[in-house]
């Protein structure tokens, strides 16, 4: 089997990864909290532990031959450049814009101002909506944004929508779901194709277990 590299998203899909990884004879075989490069239980994979955001960049250009990754941020970051064979289910939230329960709509005066960390995603929704908006750029804290008056509205993952509720916001409209992907780099998918092709159907077998 030629040698592989996976990369990891750090945090919650990383921790919901693992038990997959385990089926498969992956699992980390160092210290994932202090490593970013772990050899896997198979020595012909190694993996690559990086914030989530970055995975598709280590895919595309080839520092890793695959990764797991939210579709939150295939779609942020723009996915034609990956193969994104099989949707991995785990890690289940959606994005969604939500203000404050008396916050303000649309009015045809001024533009409503969004905060959020997905941009392009948000300009997107609100285009196809025939709504021109104002986008602040935040990387954390977003459900403070409405709450300080930086924006009226924000556009964020949500999971059980605690956090929300307990900062005075509701969810008033859902974007799309999302789970994490399996996604493969294009030149590894034609050079490697048998070993990708094997850890594939394992990724398929262990998530349909």
């Amino acid at each position: 089997m030629a040698a592989l590299t996976l990369a990891l998203s750090k945090g919650r899909i990383l921790e919901e990864s693992l038990p997959l990884l385990a089926r498969i004879g992956l699992d980390p075989a160092g210290d994932i909290d202090r490593l970013l490069r772990v050899p896997s239980r198979n020595r012909d994979v190694s993996l690559l532990i990086v914030r989530p955001a970055d995975v598709p960049t280590y895919v595309e250009y080839g520092a890793a031959d695959l990764g797991i990754v939210g579709k939150d941020v295939l779609m942020e970051h723009g996915g034609a450049a990956l193969y994104e064979p099989l949707d991995l289910g785990i890690a289940r939230c959606r994005l969604s814009v939500a203000a404050k329960k008396d916050g303000p709509r649309p009015d045809g005066v001024r533009r409503l101002r969004v905060a959020t960390k997905y941009p392009e995603i948000t300009r997107r929704h609100f285009a196809q909506k025939g709504e021109q908006v104002e986008l602040i750029k935040l990387y954390g804290s977003m459900e403070l944004a409405p709450l300080v008056g930086l924006a009226d509205l924000i556009v964020d993952l949500v999971a059980t929508g605690g956090t929300l509720k307990a900062n005075g916001l509701v969810e008033i409209e859902t974007i799309c779901q999302v789970t994490s992907r399996l996604v493969v780099n294009k030149a590894a998918m034609k050079t490697k194709h048998a070993a990708i092709q094997t850890l594939l159907a394992q990724f398929a077998g262990a998530v349909r277990a």
